[in-house]
């Protein structure tokens, strides 16, 4: 898989793994991580917006996404800046069958768009879109992510992405610096994701967006998720901003150079440089004031590091490591943690969970509150470490380091094995599909914990030799 097809895969994988995090994790950061305290918490309101363009890719998740509660009124829409949050999205259904025929399907979306107040000639789009089954082949088989973290962030977090981050926020310095006084969010932090989810436009994808959208919310597995996104869709049609044929991108429905779904769009999509016209996509201001936007919304707390690598001594009490477990930066200090220079980590009351993505072995960090947006944002945890530890790079850390001894991980087929072993056990690991999600790595605690193992929620040969014999 060459670069370009790799970044898309990643931006696919976005929504199938993205809005609701599987993690949490905040006062003064190291130098390359501070940021300056806003001058002001400004709300802002927005104009109303005509036309916009093309479309990117990504897969995000079907947990709950932090958006508001939108009217459909055409032409004219003021997006708040604190808009109230919208149910979430149940659970996937993993290996659920389509029972219902599409055009029974698609007649009951018709009543329902009718009932949220589209009007007959939006709702007439979809019915020029056929089924397209290579969608939800796609949407089903997600291997991309069983690569380690090493492996994911090697491929993503890269030295011509840092340079083309801090180019970009050279040359839009005061639009970056307006945001961050307005919404409290860093350069660093906008383009880090801006840079993994489209390397700034160049890979927003070339997929009709309306067939991708049609095809998931018919698909059982995710039908009420991808069933809201296509009626936000149609509301963005409706009220102007984009035509059909201009839904241009993600197979997975995506829009704009930091792939927002639709809903997302509808809700924090702004036009920041007061043009008369929100565009996603050729219009670096208004993907900037966007960005933040979101971003201050799903809770970004200014003035605080997200993730800061650290050095683990070889005592700890590994189960404490953990995206859950949240405690004092003294608590972590008294364990002997430093940075990854050797500087003592400041011990104060500032809560941060101790990340391991490839256990005691691997790189540490610790994860702060601000963490969490990377899960909501993506809530796979390969994803979300490596966006946070790209926009680290970007602010001037060093690389980081490989750790302090063999990762000894499994591949995707040992994966599958522990996981159907697991399950044979009892646990709940979600998917048996190769992929070490949130549950599959509390079940892999859980197991450790009870054989005698250190508890770094990793897995490992020698846990899956445990298992076999067990």
């Amino acid at each position: 898989m060459d670069a370009m097809k790799f970044c898309a895969a990643v931006a696919a994988v976005a929504i199938l793994f993205g809005a609701a995090g599987a993690a949490q994790a905040q006062i003064e950061p190291s130098p390359a991580f501070r940021v300056q305290q806003p001058k002001k918490k400004a709300v802002r309101k927005t104009q109303p917006a005509p036309a916009a363009e093309t479309v990117a890719p990504a897969e995000r998740p079907a947990a709950p996404i932090t958006t508001a509660a939108v009217a459909a009124v055409a032409g004219v829409t003021q997006h708040a800046t604190h808009p109230a949050k919208r149910a979430p999205y149940p659970p996937a259904k993993e290996n659920c069958r389509n029972t219902v025929p599409f055009e029974t399907w698609r007649a009951n979306f018709k009543k329902l768009a009718a009932q949220r107040g589209l009007n007959r000639q939006t709702i007439a789009i979809v019915d020029g879109i056929q089924l397209n089954p290579a969608i939800i082949s796609r949407d089903r088989k997600q291997s991309f992510f069983a690569m380690s973290f090493l492996d994911f962030q090697n491929r993503l977090a890269t030295a011509n992405r840092v340079q083309s981050s801090k180019r970009k926020v050279s040359e839009h310095r005061r639009t970056f610096e307006r945001a961050r006084e307005e919404f409290g969010v860093p350069a660093s932090v906008i383009t880090g994701f801006w840079a993994l989810e489209s390397d700034f436009g160049a890979g927003m994808g070339k997929f009709p967006i309306m067939p991708a959208l049609v095809t998931l919310a018919y698909d059982c597995r995710r039908s009420e998720m991808f069933t809201e996104e296509l009626i936000a869709a149609l509301q963005i049609i409706e009220r102007g901003d984009m035509t059909p044929s201009s839904m241009i991108g993600s197979w997975a429905g995506e829009i704009g150079q930091t792939q927002f779904l639709p809903t997302r769009y509808l809700d924090y999509a702004i036009d920041y440089d007061n043009d008369g016209r929100i565009n996603l996509f050729s219009n670096d201001d208004d993907v900037i004031g966007s960005t933040a936007n979101y971003m201050m919304n799903l809770g970004w707390r200014p003035n605080e590091p997200w993730l800061e690598e650290v050095r683990v001594t070889k005592d700890l009490p590994w189960d404490q490591a953990d995206l859950a477990i949240k405690l004092p930066r003294s608590q972590w200090s008294q364990w002997g943690i430093q940075y990854a220079d050797g500087r003592p980590i400041p011990s104060d009351e500032l809560q941060a969970s101790l990340l391991l993505p490839m256990g005691r072995f691997g790189p540490a960090f610790l994860a702060y509150p601000n963490f969490d947006i990377y899960t909501e944002w993506n809530n796979s945890l390969n994803y979300a470490t490596t966006a946070a530890y790209l926009a680290t790079r970007i602010d001037g850390a060093p690389a980081m380091s490989k750790g302090r001894g063999d990762t000894n991980g499994l591949d995707f087929n040992q994966t599958k094995e522990l996981q159907s072993l697991l399950v044979r056990r009892g646990y709940d690991v979600g998917k048996v599909d190769g992929l070490a999600g949130a549950k599959t790595r509390a079940a892999v605690k859980d197991m450790q914990i009870k054989l005698g193992l250190p508890a770094d929620s990793f897995a490992t040969p020698e846990l899956l030799s445990a298992l076999r014999r067990g």
